[in-house]
C-alpha cells in the first residue's frame, strides 16, 4: 500500500473516480502493524478500490478531520466522501463485508 500525505489527499482520495480505502496508522502501533498485511491482501483481491496509508503523526490534520481517535482506523471513501469506518484490528472477512457494501 502506498503511503500518502496531506498534499496528495485531495487528488488521490477526494477526487478519485473509484472507491478508496485509507489506513490511518502509526509506526509504534502494534495492531496497525498486524492490520497492514490484512489490508495488503484485500488490496490484491479488490482491484476496483485504491488503498493508501496515512501516518497520523505526520498528517495530524487529516486524522483530526476524519475523527481518527483510535488506531488503527480504516476510512472508506466513495465519491469524495467518507462512507464507512472501521476502528481497531478487524478480521479480513469483516473488512471485506464493508468493501462489498460500498
Amino acid at each position: 500500500m502506498e503511503k500518502i500525505y496531506e498534499e496528495d489527499f485531495d487528488k488521490l482520495v477526494l477526487q478519485a473516480e473509484h472507491p478508496v480505502v485509507i489506513d490511518f496508522y502509526a509506526d509504534w502501533c502494534g495492531p496497525c502493524q498486524a492490520l497492514a498485511p490484512v489490508l495488503e491482501e484485500l488490496e490484491r483481491e479488490n482491484d476496483d478500490f485504491a488503498f493508501y496509508r496515512v501516518n497520523v503523526e505526520e498528517c495530524h490534520e487529516l486524522a483530526v478531520k476524519y475523527k481518527v481517535f483510535t488506531l488503527p482506523t480504516v476510512v472508506f471513501f466513495r465519491n469524495g466522501r467518507a462512507v464507512a469506518q472501521s476502528i481497531g484490528l478487524k478480521p479480513p472477512d469483516e473488512l471485506q463485508k464493508i468493501l462489498n457494501g460500498i
